[in-house]
């Protein structure tokens, strides 16, 4: 899936995915010098972000819970 008003391409600027994961730059960039979310890929000096590594790095966050015990409703719709 891919975020409102970009064009369907493969790598994006730094701007383009924050954008595509719903972040900030700057939190983006954050992310990326805490290793939560890949490093770009280089092409000569352009620096762009691989939308499969998004969408893998995105997938392995941790979900928020609220605490208690009960079974995990999505378990069974997980991919």
């Amino acid at each position: 899936m891919i975020a409102a008003g970009l064009p369907i391409r493969r790598g994006l600027s730094e701007n383009e995915a924050a954008a595509y994961l719903s972040f900030s730059a700057s939190f983006f960039r954050r992310l990326v010098e805490e290793k939560v979310m890949p490093p770009p890929r280089v092409a000569k000096s352009r620096r762009v972000w691989d939308i499969q590594d998004l969408d893998a790095a995105f997938r392995a966050l941790p979900r928020e819970t609220d605490g208690s015990d009960e079974a995990d409703v999505w378990s069974d719709c997980a991919t």
